[in-house]
């Protein structure tokens, strides 16, 4: 199957692979442009494995992602970096590196020869780390940091790349509850605001379901539903992809679909 669509980023008759393992045959999904996407599934359905072959950290074993009309893997390392940024789920920083300096890094896309570090980039970077709410923290070295604060400075350095399509993969990883809102929130205003096209892997249903305006449900990799969240999400469907018998309820505060496990204590299943 192909995608016959004209946005930014999109796969075609993907076969998704780790060496002889196949994850996923014949994949065709398309992120509709200004979007904020969200990728969801029960665990080692190919969440991630799609979002690492759509940012180019893997390679398809079949098919091809394109990026803005062309295979993705023709463009140069660094014009990919000036189109697309990506938070992966796991992030090393450089022993000792400071968080602005690791902030920074976003800009390195953006540098050259004759280009070098200006007060644009200054600005820029200070920009992302108020946004994320690591400004105070910009003197400290990222080895110091919570697991979430380092979350934060890592969307920071993305954000602060400049692009206008961001690939995040679990990015409440490593969050309490107000600090997952806290970054979900951020992504919303990316998204209403900066013209942002957002793709997030988000094990949170009802996170998934306030937040995004287009839904992928995966299952045994392969894409089994896809659309609004309003006109997806059903008990039915949620109990076929994660095996969980559910209530949808409308969320009393954004009247998006609001998950409810059934009690199994009480019902005896």
């Amino acid at each position: 199957m192909t995608v016959h669509r004209t946005d930014r980023l999109s796969g075609q008759e993907l076969t998704l692979a780790y060496e002889q393992r196949v994850i996923s045959r014949d994949l065709a999904v398309a992120i509709p442009d200004n979007s904020f996407t969200v990728i969801v599934g029960p665990n080692a359905c190919g969440k991630s494995t799609l979002l690492r072959a759509l940012s180019r950290t893997l390679k398809p074993a079949g098919g091809r992602v394109l990026l803005d009309g062309q295979v993705i893997s023709s463009y140069p390392a660094k014009e990919v970096a000036r189109r697309l940024g990506l938070l992966p789920q796991t992030s090393i920083a450089p022993d000792g590196i400071g968080v602005a300096d690791l902030v920074a890094r976003g800009r390195f896309p953006h540098q050259g020869f004759l280009r070098q570090w200006s007060r644009d980039d200054e600005r820029v970077v200070a920009e992302a780390m108020e946004s994320t709410g690591v400004a105070e923290l910009a003197d400290r070295s990222v080895d110091e940091l919570s697991g979430g604060q380092r979350q934060r400075v890592w969307l920071a350095m993305v954000l602060a790349q400049q692009t206008p399509l961001l690939l995040l993969d679990e990015p409440t990883t490593y969050l309490d509850i107000a600090h997952q809102m806290d970054m979900l929130d951020l992504c919303a205003q990316l998204h209403d605001r900066g013209g942002h096209t957002l793709v997030a892997v988000l094990h949170d249903l009802n996170h998934a379901c306030r937040y995004a305006s287009h839904l992928i449900v995966m299952k045994e990799g392969a894409i089994v539903a896809e659309g609004e969240p309003a006109e997806i999400v059903t008990a039915e469907l949620v109990e076929h992809v994660f095996g969980l018998p559910v209530r949808i309820i409308p969320d009393p505060e954004t009247h998006t679909p609001l998950i409810v496990p059934v009690d199994r204590r009480r019902t005896g299943s």
